[in-house]
């Protein structure tokens, strides 16, 4: 199922900077579908072979970059859920566009 000796194609092309633009969080985005629908399909395969380690590991991988996305973009100030808001003095999630509007983003 995983080659580990290749690179996450899921977490590939990420960037760890929070430049704040909507074109950087639109592309983060589109980046944590990516990741997310890579999760669900792995736990499918974990589902069907638990003892693979390389599947296990691919899985947590995974994981921490889903972690890193949403938090990138909730100092973007773009929570994906109303647990993600960032900002202290502000109640973001409340504010617009919301993560499904991707149109908008």
């Amino acid at each position: 199922m995983v080659d580990n000796s290749r690179n996450c194609r899921a977490c590939a092309n990420t960037n760890g900077g929070n430049g704040g633009s909507s074109g950087n969080n639109k592309a983060m985005l589109k980046k944590l579908q990516t990741v997310d629908f890579a999760i669900v399909e792995t736990v499918l395969y974990l589902d069907a072979y638990p003892n693979s380690s390389a599947a296990l590991s691919y899985y947590h991988k995974l994981v921490n970059e889903r972690k890193r996305l949403v938090e990138s973009l909730a100092k973007n100030g773009m929570p994906i859920t109303n647990m993600d808001n960032a900002d202290t003095n502000n109640w973001l999630w409340a504010k617009g566009p919301w993560p499904w509007q991707t149109e908008a983003n």
